[in-house]
């Protein structure tokens, strides 16, 4: 058989896939010296990289929600807390759904949104001249034409886990990054948890030497929620979810256990994925879950009950990643780094481990017997540690993320970061190039499980600019900034609640009007 020509006819399938086209797994492949080696399309010409990204400042950020399930109606709950925002539009497959999110506004002292519903109904939003960001919170098959079409049309997107489902989605959404030079951000609220915002500062101050493993995971028993997912109809007896873990072999959802570590281990900022292998068990259990709700034999489950995915980077460091969503176990992302002076581990205790050299740069008195690193300090001397080397972020959004919430806060704080970088003009703190990595394992993975667990190579999603940045980084805007900017966000908020009430009856009245007419 010819490769080249068989090549060429995948890659040119690939392209004439509808936007809206059910997600697939079928980039073009080929194998070299034993090892899976995927397309890397070129740089268009004109077109520049997008590492560090900086786009003009938004004083006041107009957004639009698309999705308003599980995640979306969540999202709209913590973002009536946010000052110096404005929510313009809230879209949903179902108007009702919609609907009961523009509530939270009225709840919140907040003039009504503009609500758009059907298939299409996030187009109109997306046109609208008067938003700036779409915050996009479907069921993963649409992740990607939603985002598609808002960037297509200027706007930025922050997009929800997994953003991309195959390598399709990722090379056009990195190029429309590239070339519209607008925001894609993946919203993985795992890098905003406050113990794993820690321990990326302990590594970035150097507390645990040179990072050299990481461990990440999902393991989430989803029991109690396959029958909450969304369906399209009457005839849609398992919710996209479990239908996506039926078609779909390997991790397709890696990005909670991958993304804090991966951030820790300057990914894309001076080290790299090069390679990855897959393993999984069988699908013993998720297919009885499947058949249960058909009624009926199923014969191909492709997701195993546990994918295994083991990377290694050009620096010579490795990770490895778990996924688990059907079987029995207490809740874990695994989160755990091992360095040359000090380990960091979150499941199922919370505990940092310092060699001696690290614990007198902490300023903790070696006198207590950690035996040189092998055991976890204790409480107090957590404290001393944290109070000398806890996150800026996490000192800064604290108090509010407790009271707002959001898996314990950390999708508040989240939020504010993306709100606070876009009104800076700053770089957002996840760019396109960690979403193409950190969902590139579910399609990477599937290949290198479909081919007897072979090594695949992973792609260079910067296309050779990995090493430019030296260090993965926040991005912050000086103190005076930072008060002025929080000075105008509040008043622009209590301006925006002023109009309130008149917007309101306005809203009323017309809806009112509305629901007349449809009856006759």
């Amino acid at each position: 058989m010819n490769i080249k020509k068989t090549f060429m006819a995948a890659l040119c399938a690939v392209m004439l896939l509808p936007a809206t086209a059910v997600a697939q797994f079928n980039w073009p492949y080929e194998v070299k010296n034993g090892v899976i080696v995927t397309k890397v399309p070129e740089r268009p010409a004109g077109q520049k990289d997008a590492l560090n990204l900086t786009t003009p400042k938004i004083n006041v950020l107009r957004v639009g929600f698309v999705g308003l399930g599980m995640r979306g109606h969540e999202a709209v709950r913590r973002w009536v807390y946010q000052e110096g925002v404005q929510i313009m539009g809230l879209c949903d497959h179902e108007q009702a759904r919609a609907e009961a999110s523009n509530e939270q506004l009225r709840q919140a002292g907040l003039p009504p949104a503009t609500l758009y519903s059907g298939e299409d109904g996030y187009k109109a939003l997306c046109e609208r001249p008067d938003v700036d960001l779409i915050y996009i919170a479907v069921d993963w098959e649409h992740h990607f034409p939603v985002a598609k079409y808002a960037m297509e049309h200027g706007k930025h997107v922050a997009i929800e886990v997994p953003s991309a489902m195959n390598l399709d989605e990722i090379w056009q959404l990195i190029n429309l990054s590239e070339q519209k030079r607008v925001h894609c951000m993946m919203l993985e609220n795992c890098c905003y948890d406050f113990f794993e915002l820690n321990s990326l500062n302990l590594a970035q101050k150097g507390l645990f030497g040179e990072v050299i493993f990481g461990q990440g995971a999902y393991r989430h028993d989803l029991d109690p929620f396959w029958d909450a997912y969304w369906k399209r109809d009457a005839n849609d007896k398992l919710g996209w979810r479990l239908d996506y873990n039926m078609k779909y072999r390997g991790d397709v959802y890696a990005t909670h256990g991958l993304g804090p570590v991966a951030q820790c281990m300057n990914i894309h900022r001076g080290d790299r994925f090069t390679i990855l292998t897959a393993m999984d068990t069988k699908s013993f259990a998720g297919v009885k879950k499947a058949e249960k709700r058909l009624g009926h034999k199923v014969d191909n489950f492709r997701q195993g009950d546990l994918t295994n995915t083991m990377i290694r980077t050009e620096q010579g460091k490795v990770i490895q990643i778990v996924h688990d969503v059907m079987t029995p176990q207490p809740y874990s992302r695994m989160f755990h780094l091992v360095g040359t002076h000090g380990v960091s581990n979150k499941y199922p205790v919370e505990g940092i481990a310092l060699d001696n050299e690290s614990l007198k740069k902490a300023g903790i008195d070696t006198k207590t017997n950690y035996y040189n690193g092998e055991a976890f300090l204790n409480d107090a001397d957590m404290k001393k540690l944290y109070a000398k080397y806890q996150s800026p972020i996490v000192t800064k959004y604290t108090e509010m993320a407790k009271k707002v919430g959001g898996h314990g806060g950390m999708d508040f704080i989240m939020d504010s970061r993306l709100i606070y970088c876009l009104q800076h003009g700053l770089p957002l703190d996840m760019d396109v190039y960690d979403l193409a990595e950190w969902c590139s394992l579910a399609e990477l993975g599937s290949i290198s499980m479909d081919n007897n667990c072979i090594g695949v190579e992973v792609p260079d999603f910067t296309r050779g600019h990995w090493n430019d940045q030296k260090g993965y980084r926040h991005a912050f805007a000086s103190p005076e900034e930072e008060a002025a900017q929080e000075a105008a966000n509040h008043e622009f908020t209590v301006k925006l609640k002023a109009t309130a009430e008149k917007a309101w009856k306005k809203y009323d009245k017309k809806n009112a009007k509305n629901k007349k007419v449809a009856k006759k």
